[in-house]
């Protein structure tokens, strides 16, 4: 494709008539005929970037008006803009073009896993073909897409090059419905620009990642941009009524022409009531009832919120309701791994004080005995929060031991120390494993453990080093061991 093509400028620096073969944000992957993208706010490395972009092949260059000297340098034409990164995303969206005819995307603090996975499940149930992709990577089905490796777990949201060119792989495999995590760092990079969006979700608003975002209005502002600028106009945003901030997204999405749908308690499609294992639904009036293995009222609401993307986008409400019986937990997310002597064990990726309070007070029902938490708090994030999530645990749980989480470059104990300042009389265990191994170790019949903050993680950041653990496999080998 064309350079002036893809930047819709007929000129495009001189060099219009340059044929780009493919598009690269990240120097080592360029490849010989890409356009790169520098988009690092850090002159000095963005323009040794440049330089590297040119030795691999690079033919032209996609950077702020102040790179026009390392371009030059360099040798290579250079498309100058003002948002380098917003640029990238709707020229990935030229250049790879295709998308699955419905795409969704859901934001918040908490749930954003659990929604895109639970609106995928219900859409393979009415017969589509649909994917999720975020914090779990990407579950197409048997639609295999090429460059799924790409886009794995490590970011929620990911890069827009290879964000569209996902999207085009998913539409040529056939998959016509997506759902996908929209993260803060992803909207404020401008990852998801030029993603044509059917409907979008907000779940949840709390404290988490203000060690990016600087203070809580800017995390919001982040979050706030799905709705205020991404969702077209005439699309339907899904709100949840009991999220803090719901008021002023409201406002938001109607100045902006948005069609909005609430779920939650006095919205649109709410939890009528549950008698046992069976949900009764109120979806726009219509009384409806499903069976469901879920568990935690925080779990159901994440339920509500993905049937209510799926009728958002054309379903039938009494086919979607029906669906949601199919609906299992996402692997980490509130999962229960193991049960010893009548006691259960579950694993949950709450970590931030909202996530741990809701976790927990899921779980309170179902205890006959204490309940108990294992938790820490990770390295290189935001330090506010942690005696935050230690006071959330001293309230709701009747055991707690703090460990280590990925503490990354900080001193675990250091960390465990501002985590325990909110619940002083917790235990401290600082090897992960045993804690886990304590914890079970006090489990008497119709207790309940909870083991937070990683779900379905696979490794433990030590450092730069990342060493393999999994907490439900630590979970389920140390009560194998136990009976045996």
């Amino acid at each position: 494709m064309r350079l002036s093509d893809l930047t819709g400028e007929g000129g495009a620096c001189g060099s219009g008539g340059l044929e780009i073969a493919g598009l690269a944000a990240d120097s080592r992957k360029v490849r010989p005929g890409c356009l790169f993208a520098a988009t690092s706010d850090d002159v000095a490395r963005r323009d040794a970037f440049i330089a590297d972009a040119a030795r691999r092949g690079a033919v032209a260059v996609l950077a702020a008006p102040d790179a026009r000297a390392a371009a030059r340098g360099a040798g290579l034409p250079l498309v100058a803009v003002r948002e380098p990164r917003r640029r990238y995303a709707h020229i990935a969206a030229r250049f790879h073009a295709a998308q699955p005819r419905t795409v969704v995307a859901v934001t918040g603090t908490n749930g954003k896993t659990s929604v895109a996975v639970f609106a995928r499940q219900i859409w393979r149930a009415l017969g589509h073909r649909a994917a999720s992709l975020g914090t779990l990577g990407l579950d197409a089905g048997d639609a295999a897409a090429a460059g799924a490796g790409a886009c794995g777990p490590q970011l929620t949201t990911p890069d827009a090059g290879d964000l569209h060119r996902l999207l085009a792989e998913l539409a040529r495999a056939g998959v016509d419905r997506l759902a996908l995590e929209a993260s803060s760092h992803g909207l404020a990079q401008h990852r998801l620009d030029g993603v044509r969006l059917s409907a979008a979700a907000f779940t949840t608003f709390g404290r988490d990642h203000l060690d990016y975002h600087g203070t809580e209005e800017a995390y919001f502002a982040a979050k706030a941009r799905l709705f205020a600028e991404l969702l077209p106009s005439g699309a339907t945003a899904v709100l949840n009524r009991g999220a803090a901030r719901f008021e002023e997204l409201l406002d938001i999405c109607r100045g902006r022409g948005r069609r909005t749908v609430t779920c939650g308690a006095g919205g649109d499609i709410r939890l009528a009531d549950r008698d046992g294992p069976t949900l009764l639904f109120d979806v726009f009036g219509a009384r409806y009832s499903a069976p469901t293995s879920l568990v935690g009222g925080f779990q159901i609401g994440n339920l509500l919120c993905a049937l209510a993307l799926v009728t958002a986008c054309g379903a039938d409400p009494a086919r979607a309701a029906e669906a949601t019986a199919a609906v299992e937990a996402a692997p980490g997310r509130m999962q229960r791994v193991a049960v010893r002597d009548g006691a259960e064990i579950y694993v949950d990726y709450a970590h931030t004080p909202d996530a741990l309070r809701a976790a927990l007070a899921a779980l309170r029902p179902r205890v006959r005995g204490g309940l108990a938490v294992v938790f820490g708090c990770g390295g290189d994030r935001d330090r506010g929060k942690r005696p935050q999530m230690g006071a959330a645990a001293a309230r709701l749980a009747d055991r707690i031991v703090i460990t280590d989480d990925n503490p990354r470059s900080e001193d675990a104990a250091a960390i465990r120390a501002e985590a325990r300042a909110g619940c002083p009389s917790a235990e401290e265990i600082g090897d992960r494993e045993d804690a886990i191994a304590t914890a079970i170790d006090g489990l008497k019949p119709g207790d309940v453990l909870l083991i937070a903050g990683k779900g379905h993680e696979t490794g433990q950041i030590v450092g730069d080093t990342t060493l393999p653990f999994d907490d439900a496999a630590v979970a389920r080998r140390i009560v194998g061991e136990a009976a045996s």
